[in-house]
């Protein structure tokens, strides 16, 4: 695989700096991806129910800067669980970009499409969520750019 990245002016170190990042998983706050997460500069919340974390991005749509789920972990239910979620979502998912983990990928996916999420095989290394976070916040470094 090989990977090209355009980066535009000096912002893009900082890009997650400050963004509120809802972690849907069983491994708690001290797991490897709510760690790597805070490394690249979320400010991460976890919670280990799937309606749990339906609820808190519901009612506070504009608060997250980006939603993250373990597929899985137990209080998710699977991978087809995760994308009847999302679907549940609707237009949320426009707002507060998605990235899903799971074994049951095959290869990453991160579609252009803003209504899609970004895919990642698990487990997930550094450099794969690292390239997920800033494909996922791509839209706010060109925010920041204008």
């Amino acid at each position: 695989m090989q990977i090209i990245r355009g980066f535009q002016g000096d912002n893009t170190a900082d890009i997650g700096m400050k963004v509120r990042v809802l972690v849907l998983t069983d491994e708690g706050v001290d797991g490897q991806i709510s760690r790597r997460l805070s490394s690249l500069g979320g400010t991460v919340e976890v919670v280990d129910e799937l309606f749990a974390a339906l609820s808190d991005l519901i009612d506070d749509p504009a608060g997250y800067g980006l939603f993250v789920m373990d597929c899985d972990a137990p209080g998710v239910g699977g991978l087809e669980a995760a994308r009847r979620a999302l679907q549940l979502l609707g237009d949320l998912v426009l707002r507060v970009p998605v990235i899903l983990t799971s074994s049951a990928f095959r290869d990453h996916s991160f579609p252009v499409e803003r209504n899609l999420p970004t895919a990642l095989r698990a487990p997930v290394s550094m450099m794969s969520l690292r390239e997920a976070y800033e494909h996922a916040l791509q839209g706010r470094m060109l925010h920041r750019a204008a």
